[in-house]
């Protein structure tokens, strides 16, 4: 009994270690498996990229390319092309496409600037921008221009591509802007974009992005180089499934109006630098696109009843709009503000709240009337004011960050006609 009790036991330890073993076996093998797939997976990866870009080259020598005068060098990179101009030492343009890629995305940003090895001539270095000197405890000391080294074709639209990313950084994608303008409206024109092909990823947009590069431009006295200095960027745009096009023209400062104030057509921007974008399409539809500058086809949904901040310079004298308002707060000043009522709000505990312009949770103006003083109004103002144009006069406070003005009665609101 106690031979059969001692072998069973020694059996029953021999099969533990044999079932053991083979566990072992097998996640090793299952690891190794695994570590195949993913070097397989990586290896597809690179080669389903080096395709897209070549799909990017193709498109964009189809359609995205303005047209190359005689004297002019195409300089082709894996997801942009672009023309230098060497009297300016920044490019004439540089073109490219947002594609649905960018929705995935997730390459980080490199900040690996430096020269374009195919600038012939020499493309403009960090000399250009600012000079560092090495300390003694190996960090190093910064003496900046004054000027951000602003991408033309912005590194965020290539995130799905190391090697597009990359190559975002030569500076020959670098203009010299305004630390105001690169960093404000710029950027948020360039997010716009970017929005755009989340709402719309069935489609591509053609983007061409530069300076307005003229004789007599200011140069940055200290660049090894002596960078011009432009007064003014344009972008255009073309949705060419949706037959869509746009244009932004920002002057090289910081920008006080919201993005969309900046559109303006495609021919505007021709007639400005002498370029002719998109010709390689059928004249008919060209000359169609490029008339076009409705801005709220290229905004989110909760943007469309948005409307541009009057003119400054088209009100009475005294008179001022939602834009320079902020320029008023808490300064005691008693002045009319005028734009176009987008929305309003009556709360649960009975106050009523105007905006002007932009619609909340964007909102630039807001008018406030205190439930006390809905009874100085002859009509529902959060019902009557809708759409119209209004200037409302009085003294302007920041409320969260947003200028705001209280209206006491209907006195201090008067209806605006041009």
């Amino acid at each position: 009994m106690k031979i059969t009790l001692v072998f069973f036991i020694t059996l029953l330890l021999c099969l533990v270690n044999l079932y053991s073993q083979n566990i072992d076996e097998q996640i090793a093998r299952l690891q190794e498996e695994l570590t195949t797939l993913k070097q397989k997976e990586t290896k597809l990866l690179s080669e389903v990229e080096k395709l897209k870009l070549r799909a990017i080259r193709r498109d964009l020598y189809a359609l995205g390319l303005p047209k190359i005068n005689s004297d002019e060098e195409l300089i082709e990179h894996s997801a942009m092309a672009l023309v230098y101009d060497e009297d300016h030492e920044q490019a004439k343009w540089v073109a490219h496409i947002i594609s649905a890629d960018v929705i995935e995305g997730n390459v980080s940003r490199t900040n690996d600037f430096r020269v374009d090895p195919k600038i012939k001539t020499g493309s403009a270095e960090e000399a250009d921008y600012f000079l560092k000197y090495l300390q003694a405890d190996s960090s190093y000391e910064y003496d900046g221009f004054g000027y951000d080294r602003g991408h033309l074709a912005p590194s965020a639209d290539f995130r799905w591509s190391q090697q597009a990313l990359s190559e975002s950084y030569y500076y020959s994608n670098m203009s010299p802007q305004r630390p105001a303008l690169n960093r404000g409206r710029w950027a948020e024109l360039e997010g716009l974009l970017r929005a755009y092909m989340h709402r719309s990823p069935q489609t591509q947009l053609y983007v061409v992005t530069g300076p307005v590069l003229k004789e007599g431009l200011p140069i940055i006295e200290r660049s090894k180089n002596k960078l011009s200095i432009p007064e003014q960027y344009f972008k255009v745009v073309l949705d060419k499934q949706q037959q869509r096009a746009i244009a932004f023209l920002f002057p090289n400062q910081k920008c006080e109006y919201p993005v969309e104030s900046y559109a303006v057509s495609v021919d505007e921007v021709e007639a400005l630098t002498g370029i002719d974008f998109f010709y390689q399409l059928a004249d008919d539809l060209e000359e169609a696109l490029e008339q076009q500058f409705d801005h709220h086809l290229w905004l989110p949904d909760e943007q469309q009843d948005d409307v541009r901040p009057l003119r400054s310079e088209s009100l009475p004298k005294n008179h001022f709009n939602t834009v320079t308002a902020r320029s008023f707060a808490d300064t005691g000043d008693r002045v009319a503000i005028c734009g176009t009522v987008v929305s309003t709000k009556l709360t649960r505990n009975g106050h009523v709240f105007i905006n002007l312009d932009k619609k909340f949770p964007n909102q630039i103006f807001t008018v406030a009337i205190w439930k006390d003083n809905r009874v100085n109004f002859s009509y529902e103002p959060h019902i009557e004011l809708v759409g119209r144009k209004i200037c409302v006069e009085g003294t302007v406070s920041l409320s969260r960050g947003t200028p705001t003005m209280e209206a006491a009665n209907e006195k201090v609101v008067q209806f605006y006609e041009k």
